[in-house]
């Protein structure tokens, strides 16, 4: 996929004969000075879609998403949504962090592809991609406009974050949980402020993020947490474990889910590199651990799973459960998805 698929008003083409990566004519870049965006860049741009269908052969248990910024100030050195920005010709490391593409008709596109006779109602997840509340939005404020037109399609949708920004458009989700189901999960993999700091610098504090769960559970909006990633021999000890799911238990989470760190291509190698950097002694150990692919090998993934669902347990709070979406008023036959859409690579962190 290349910068101008994104555009709908196409890049011009270089002398190769591929597409311009910045066209005058499709890209506004942006930067602003203030301490908040410093030392990052923002390209504006059209989009031709904004509601994409998840790849068949992704894990993931939903078949829609939005994902209205590409690119995340969160900066969490395991995230693998790194990769799609070498998909634009755009550095997965720092530039992942501080080049950030901002879809800025989202909200309207969102509203025209809801409308659109094609479309029945389908469960919209966003936040699997990169975060739609990271620093970014606090100032294109794109998220307000998608929820609305979501709220007023009384369309299923779910949320996933580490931002506290999120809390801004508190009304709005009230709103639109009374007319369709409405889910909302909290990233916190760990209460440890030292390995926050380090791993997940640009996100606020976990307790912070625990903050929200509160809050939007005492407006009667219920919010799971999906404590990822559970990171090897840095947050995998029991006490750590505990420490988390008792502060998840005790901010009124509805559910807690574990996922285990995994490193794809992309986030991997700069993944790698950090921890050369601050924790030289693991790398051995990482590089047996994930020597099969992304993932840790399965009898690990099962013991942390199992511990936190007894942890959860005893501190009486359960696993995550999917909900059952609402579902528009079926139409006369089954259509194609919205013109144009087109798959996505996703993340849970």
């Amino acid at each position: 996929m290349r910068w101008d698929n994104l555009a709908d008003n196409p890049a011009k083409t270089t002398k190769s004969g591929e597409a311009a990566l910045f066209a005058a004519d499709a890209v506004t870049t942006r930067t602003f000075d203030t301490p908040e965006f410093r030392g990052i860049t923002f390209h504006e741009v059209r989009a031709r879609s904004i509601v994409n269908r998840v790849p068949g052969a992704s894990r993931m248990p939903f078949e829609w998403t939005v994902n209205p910024y590409r690119g995340c100030s969160h900066a969490c050195v395991y995230c693998f949504a790194r990769k799609t920005h070498s998909y634009l010709d755009l550095d997965t490391g720092l530039g992942f962090d501080s080049q950030i593409v901002v879809k800025v008709n989202a909200p309207e596109l969102v509203r025209r592809e809801l409308a659109s006779p094609r479309w029945h109602g389908a469960h919209i997840a966003m936040g699997t991609n990169v975060d739609c509340y990271q620093r970014a939005e606090g100032r294109y404020r794109l998220m307000p406009g998608i929820l609305t037109a979501l709220r007023d399609h009384a369309n299923p949708f779910s949320i996933l974050t580490k931002g506290t920004l999120i809390l801004r458009d508190l009304e709005l989700l009230r709103q639109a949980a009374e007319v369709t189901e409405v889910g909302v999960s909290v990233s916190v993999g760990f209460v440890d402020p030292e390995l926050w700091r380090t791993v997940e610098p640009g996100t606020p504090s976990p307790e912070r993020r625990l903050d929200v769960v509160r809050a939007l559970s005492g407006h009667g909006i219920g919010c799971g947490v999906l404590m990822a990633p559970v990171i090897p021999f840095l947050g995998d000890r029991p006490e750590q474990l505990r420490a988390t799911v008792r502060a998840i238990a005790a901010a009124g989470a509805t559910s807690v889910t574990p996922l285990v760190l995994h490193l794809r291509p992309g986030a991997r190698e700069w993944f790698m590199e950090w921890l050369g950097r601050h924790h030289p002694q693991l790398v051995g150990r990482y590089e047996r651990l994930y020597a099969d692919g992304a993932y840790a090998p399965t009898c690990y993934q099962r013991r942390i799973t199992r511990h936190v669902h007894e942890l959860a347990t005893e501190y009486g709070i359960g696993p995550s459960r999917r909900g059952t979406s609402r579902a528009l008023p079926a139409r006369d036959e089954p259509q194609p998805p919205p013109e144009g859409s087109e798959p996505t690579q996703l993340t849970l962190l």
